[in-house]
């Protein structure tokens, strides 16, 4: 047996250093460093139980690329449409899949649901967090049942796979990465040298076996994924739940993906029977009100490939004290102060004496520059207290000069735009020639510039 070592990991980043450094030279955190136990034994590893479920030639002599034999990969589709589109159309066999997510948000609801949903798959769930009937009073209450799903209370990962060896499962759920604990090291369960190892040790049984894995997992205070940055490294697929946990609404986004787009989004609704996906997100992003009201207007943006409208709000008012307040809410703060600026330097608007407030409409954080038209006219709007035609809608990027600039996927948003009942969408000059042959009842307006815009809106 080996002896017993100590080690300091950051909690930041993961950096491992032999001795305690007040600043870590990986991620420049301060006092980020703790104190680990680590021991290496020579205890069998705990894959050694599985390695002869699927047995295949390991060739280690490197080959040149046109020797490798290629083909399609076949995925295992879920009954959850919205799922299948973050994974990139379905689950690939052999993926480690990692979803993370604030506490209640519905990470465990979801997959639960989805996995007691597939009957044809022998499934372990992997409950370290509750006990078997605690799983089972959530199955009773989503009235989902079938006989090839099995739940396994067990945090220890030698007694997992030996579980997983006599049981053979196709699909494998962690819930979650952070309550397991590998005998391996002597750490505690949580711990940044512990969740790497784990994931490690899933990351070499869903490759050999080609079993897909999915691991559910914690977020820290500051909303990322807690545990050393290398996890969402050794993971192919990274979910992200957002949205407030007190709403019924829930956003899962993949920020990536190596099967497919990392930039997709899916929205759900929490009710009585879990987590029910939302097939027309437009329409819950939109609301609809009796009369018009100043600082609204409608975005025509993408998430992904998928079109979505949303509402973009701004109140500006009079600043009361010597610093105007600038406070934005599922946008960028730095984009929002850049587009003011662009307004108080080509606009002559003075906003320098104003609090702004700005909000996108159903918790989303958007990143798409193609909503900066509609952030700029809800702003005009609110400034000069006169409402927008609420049946006109916005894609453009705006520049630091005050030009409209082009935005791509022009058919998609138009589309998406008629199918909602607008009446007119407002583009750049420069999409005109892709829309010129373009068979659609809502009419195009382009513009330049800002001022030009202005002109057009406040006549």
């Amino acid at each position: 047996m080996s002896k017993s070592r100590k080690a300091y990991f950051c909690s930041s980043c993961g950096y491992e250093s032999p001795k305690w450094t007040g600043k870590c030279p990986a991620c420049d955190a301060w006092n980020s460093f703790t104190e680990e136990i680590l021991h290496k034994g020579n205890e069998s590893l705990p894959v050694a139980a599985w390695r002869g479920l699927h047995p295949t030639q390991t060739n280690t002599r490197s080959r040149s690329l046109a020797e490798v034999a290629s083909h399609e990969v076949e995925r295992i589709l879920t009954f959850d449409p919205e799922l299948n589109r973050v994974l990139g159309g379905g689950l690939v066999p052999g993926s480690l899949v990692l979803a993370a997510g604030e506490p209640g948000i519905g990470k465990s609801t979801l997959f639960l649901q989805d996995a007691l949903r597939m009957p044809a798959l022998t499934t372990l769930y992997i409950c370290g967090e509750e006990s078997s009937q605690q799983v089972k009073m959530r199955a009773q209450r989503l009235q989902l049942q079938h006989d090839r799903f099995y739940l396994l209370p067990e945090t220890d990962t030698q007694a997992i796979f030996q579980e997983i060896a006599r049981l053979q499962p196709q699909l494998v759920i962690v819930d979650s990465i952070q309550t397991l604990q590998s005998p391996l090291l002597d750490s505690a369960a949580g711990s940044i040298p512990q969740i790497r190892e784990c994931t490690s040790e899933f990351q070499r049984f869903a490759k050999e076996t080609h079993t897909p894995v999915i691991l559910i997992g914690h977020i820290t205070k500051d909303g990322t994924i807690a545990g050393p940055k290398l996890l969402e490294h050794m993971v192919d697929t990274v979910l992200q739940f957002e949205g407030d946990r007190h709403h019924a609404y829930r956003i899962l986004r993949t920020t990536k993906n190596r099967f497919g787009s990392s930039s997709e989004l899916a929205i759900y609704e929490m009710t009585g029977e879990g987590m029910q996906p939302v097939a027309n997100p437009s329409d819950i992003l939109i609301h609809h009100k009796e009369e018009p009201l100043s600082g609204i207007a409608i975005a025509a943006g993408m998430e992904g490939l998928r079109p979505l409208l949303m509402e973009v709000q701004a109140l500006v008012t009079p600043s009361i004290y010597g610093t105007p307040q600038r406070t934005a809410t599922g946008f960028d703060l730095r984009r929002l102060q850049l587009l003011l600026a662009v307004l108080e330097k080509r606009g002559g608007f003075h906003f320098g004496t104003r609090d702004v407030f700005v909000n996108i409409a159903g918790g989303l954080k958007i990143e798409d520059p193609s909503i900066d038209l509609a952030m700029v006219c809800a702003l005009l709007s609110s400034y000069e207290d006169r409402p927008l035609d609420p049946n006109t809608c916005f894609a453009a990027e705006v520049g630091l000069s005050g030009e409209v600039r082009p935005v791509h996927r022009i058919e998609q948003r138009i589309s998406e735009a008629e199918k909602l009942g607008f009446h007119q969408i407002v583009l750049s000059t420069y999409n005109r020639k892709a829309t010129e042959n373009l068979q659609t009842k809502i009419e195009i307006t382009t513009t330049s510039t800002v001022e030009d815009l202005y002109r057009r809106l406040f006549p």
